[in-house]
């Protein structure tokens, strides 16, 4: 029997069912465990969860002489039985990238932690937990709601020995913002967003040094390497992770449309819209990011060059993926018709082509000069983009540090 409880009445020898309230708040990746441990009782009183769900069955209860009712203190069978009143659909107010990245790099830590656990697991042969990944998803798709690009521009900045892990994280967010520039319900939504953190769990049956090698694979150590959505997909089934969409994203985001992809080398309309939207978001965050092997390209450099890639991904998707994006991603540097180089650090709701800039530096002097915010979506800002900028070509290479 589920009984939910106060977190001041949480003993040892417990069984915790379930910890309320939001995923971000939680002092342990997992949600489902016997508290045995005193310092793990200490996190839980000291963390702002309120209240927890245990399992009597499979644990402790709490002593009749200590245990409060309250108005949610009571068995969850008996919960359950009770007509529950229509839920009212949250609404996020959008908010600036600088006020999400705060509470998105706490969510990035804690997505570390989590995907590094559960990947780690897989390879010990233990089935992947959903309601770890469930959570994630809730998580990761509030921050794309209240700004589509402050997380997605944060977890590019990875180092190459976070990508194995953090790469999940990255697909999940950007697969989020595209389901809504594609105007998919929340049910699809979530499904995308599940499909692209789970998309390439079968890595983890592809042994660490050949994922990390830095140098060029052998062709043997590519071939070991694509097995890797087939391995993904059983070990998903072999988890009863059944939903559709996920299975096809793992088995599918490496399919072209020109049917030179793989496993199965799909064409065209034989690729679902899923495993497309799967193939765009993880070619952006694999060019983007810095890997064993090579540094990641600037983002609306990578934009430019990926558009050029024919054959390779639907036409449609990719354009809603721009747009998800924007045409001037967060990170970007971009000349402005002044002659001044400036950082993207946030996009304009109404136009893709007026982002807010931070300007930094002179083309015709070709100097630092002090760093200006700049709203271009202003008449007073009396300038505009002109073009796309690799950082590399001007000799700049803190770009983070100036936009961060």
């Amino acid at each position: 029997m589920l009984k939910t409880i106060p977190t001041h009445q949480v003993t040892l020898g417990m069984h915790i069912h379930a910890l309320n309230g939001a995923w971000i708040d939680h002092p342990f990746w997992k949600s489902k465990f016997v508290l045995n441990d005193p310092e793990d009782l200490k996190k839980l009183r000291a963390s702002s969860i309120k209240e927890v769900v245990i399992d009597i069955a499979k644990g402790l209860d709490v002593k009749v002489s200590e245990f409060t009712p309250t108005a949610s203190t009571q068995p969850a069978e008996v919960t359950a039985e009770q007509p529950k009143a229509p839920e009212e659909k949250k609404t996020l107010v959008r908010v600036s990238a600088a006020e999400e990245q705060v509470r998105a790099k706490k969510i990035l830590q804690e997505s570390k932690k989590a995907v590094t656990t559960m990947l780690n697991d897989v390879r010990m042969g233990k089935a992947v937990n959903p309601g770890t990944a469930t959570a994630l998803v809730e998580e990761i798709a509030s921050s794309v709601s209240r700004n589509e690009s402050a997380l997605i521009s944060l977890v590019r900045l990875k180092t190459k020995d976070d990508y194995t892990y953090m790469h999940s994280v990255a697909v999940c967010a950007l697969m989020i913002a595209l389901a809504k520039e594609l105007n998919l319900n929340e049910t699809e939504t979530k499904q995308a967003g599940m499909a692209g953190l789970l998309h390439d769990v079968g890595k983890a049956g592809i042994p660490l040094e050949v994922l990390n090698k830095p140098g060029a694979l052998t062709d043997d150590e590519f071939t070991l390497v694509k097995l890797h959505p087939e391995r993904g997909h059983a070990m998903l089934m072999q988890a009863n992770i059944l939903d559709d969409v996920v299975l096809d994203v793992c088995l599918h985001h490496h399919e072209k449309v020109n049917g030179s992809g793989y496993p199965h080398k799909l064409a065209a309309d034989q690729i679902s819209l899923f495993a497309k939207m799967g193939a765009v978001c993880d070619v952006y965050d694999a060019v983007t990011s810095n890997r064993p092997y090579k540094a990641g390209w600037e983002p609306g450099v990578s934009l430019h060059r990926m558009a050029q890639w024919e054959g390779h991904f639907d036409d449609t998707v990719f354009k809603a993926f721009v747009r998800s994006i924007g045409i001037y991603p967060i990170g970007s540097m971009v000349k402005l018709k002044s002659g001044r180089l400036a950082v993207v650090i946030d996009q304009n709701e109404k136009s893709l082509l007026t982002p807010l800039v931070k300007v930094f530096f002179s083309t015709k002097s070709k100097t630092r000069i002090p760093v200006e915010t700049l709203d271009l979506s202003k008449p007073s800002a009396n300038d505009s983009i002109a073009s796309h900028e690799d950082p590399a070509t001007w000799g700049i290479h803190n770009m983070q540090e100036i936009w961060t």
